[in-house]
């Protein structure tokens, strides 16, 4: 099977704008046809976000698709991580947290259709497209840990880092035309001396968000919604605190009780070295942060 035809864990080859065009295609259609067997018309499918995966608002019902394209090569099996987050996105729902909840138009999934996994959510309109400062991100988040705290569920440790960072270092290591074996081999080093730092054990734990950036907050009539819980686990809330990309750590003086920047530190070295194995491992489906990639890995060099 091709990368264009997804799924497929072999070597890939790098897709083509039409390629990621008939993924698309194929994903929208695959959602159309779930919601039809459950008796929703969906006359004006429209995309509302295509990267590593899609999300489709099945117009005209309030009611979204996300279908697990390329996130599916190195999170398999897919469905393990969409029924984590529709469970635990239902649980805070049901409390009356600010979250987007699941559908109940119709079974929320997941689905399997043509390769894909689906899974089905509550329409919110966005009001806005700024995120929130963060003052109220960080106030927010301490709000969430709260809730998610009575989460009565099983959540695996750390799946984000744990799963993508090894998974993706596996896929490189075939992939010269990607990366060459000499990075390869120093991102293994980096792993293996960074790692450690965040699953010592030293650390309370507890469920979280998993990505809980400012950009997974939808700006909605009512309010901000956290969104995207597909990475949700279990782990210290400094790893939802942690950001690369704000060294000054400023969501931290809005977070009550909040770690030690030296803590913190230490998850924004591991978050950073996630999201360069991340971007390159799947770099022949998504180019988009390619730019990107020579800046990390020489961020990352020092810890080899």
């Amino acid at each position: 099977m091709t990368s264009a035809s997804m799924p497929c864990y072999d070597r890939p080859s790098p897709l083509t704008d039409a390629d990621r065009a008939a993924v698309s295609a194929r994903a929208v259609a695959a959602a159309t046809r779930v919601a039809d067997r459950h008796g929703i018309r969906v006359a004006e499918p429209v995309v509302l976000a295509e990267r590593y995966a899609i999300r489709v608002h099945l117009r005209p019902a309030p009611l979204v698709a996300r279908v697990s394209t390329f996130t599916a090569l190195l999170r398999h099996p897919i469905d393990d991580w969409l029924a984590r987050e529709l469970d635990v996105t239902r649980f805070l729902h049901g409390r009356g947290a600010p979250v987007v909840p699941p559908s109940d138009l119709l079974p929320a999934g997941p689905h399997r259709e043509d390769g894909f996994a689906i899974s089905f959510w509550s329409h919110v309109a966005s009001v806005s497209d700024a995120p929130p400062s963060v003052d109220v991100a960080g106030k927010m988040l301490a709000e969430l840990h709260a809730a998610l705290r009575e989460y009565p569920g099983a959540l695996p440790l750390l799946a984000p880092p744990l799963n993508d960072i090894s998974r993706g270092l596996t896929r490189l290591e075939g992939m010269p035309e990607v990366i060459p074996a000499g990075d390869v081999a120093m991102l293994h080093r980096v792993a293996d001396r960074l790692l450690p730092a965040v699953v010592d054990g030293t650390l309370p734990v507890q469920p979280l968000h998993g990505d809980a950036h400012v950009y997974n907050l939808i700006a909605s009539a009512r309010g901000y919604l956290w969104n995207d819980f597909e990475d949700t686990c279990l782990g210290p809330v400094a790893w939802d605190l942690a950001n690369p990309n704000d060294p000054d750590n400023r969501m931290l003086s809005a977070y009550p009780g909040a770690p030690s920047a030296k803590t913190l530190e230490a998850f924004n070295r591991v978050r950073l070295l996630q999201g360069v194995v991340w971007v390159l491992a799947l770099l022949p489906e998504v180019d988009e942060w390619a730019a990107h990639v020579p800046g990390m890995l020489d961020a990352l060099r020092p810890f080899a």
